[in-house]
């Protein structure tokens, strides 16, 4: 058996289909902090440009136009907010339990303060703020969603931190 040397590699971005652009943005700016890096613009179907090739190549043929946003995180982790004018605009059942993206998760070392704008923006909280390692170790959690319904998780520390520690271990 022949191994090849292997290493971790980085997280690029996050793709998000919200109902309405504009209020996603200033959603994620405002309770996240997110840097805009491309205000929220119309892509129309052309296969005369590299994006508009590209973007027929991931929906098909099947759409006429849809609207995107870039924002980033203070790690450089990009945020793709896309929002297609003839998609379901409600949240998909929350299922954790079925195959596929289940949350994302964002830090915040002050998350009593971020859970609290989340909720005043139309978000919601969805559990108590839960510690890690009571009465030990600082390391927090909590499951919020956006106005959107759209379910993501806080945390407190980094997640190597965190985890290192042996969380599940007895």
């Amino acid at each position: 058996m022949t191994t090849k040397k292997n290493y971790p590699k980085s997280f690029s971005h996050i793709g998000i289909t919200v109902p309405n652009i504009k209020k996603a943005v200033e959603f994620y700016a405002e309770v996240m902090g997110w840097y805009i890096i491309m205000q929220p613009s119309t892509v129309k179907k052309e296969k005369e440009t590299a994006i508009g090739q590209m973007c027929i190549d991931v929906f098909g043929e099947d759409w006429e136009e849809f609207e995107i946003a870039h924002m980033s995180t203070s790690d450089g982790i990009g945020i793709e907010l896309f929002s297609f004018p003839h998609g379901v605009k409600e949240a998909p059942e929350f299922n954790p339990f079925n195959t596929g993206l289940f949350h994302f998760c964002i830090q915040d070392p002050n998350i009593e303060e971020l859970v609290e704008k989340i909720v005043s923006l139309g978000g919601k909280q969805r559990m108590p703020i839960r510690e890690y390692y009571p009465n030990d170790k600082p390391y927090k959690m909590c499951y919020v969603e956006d106005p959107f319904g759209i379910v993501f998780e806080v945390y407190t520390h980094s997640y190597e931190l965190t985890y290192s520690s042996g969380a599940y271990a007895e």
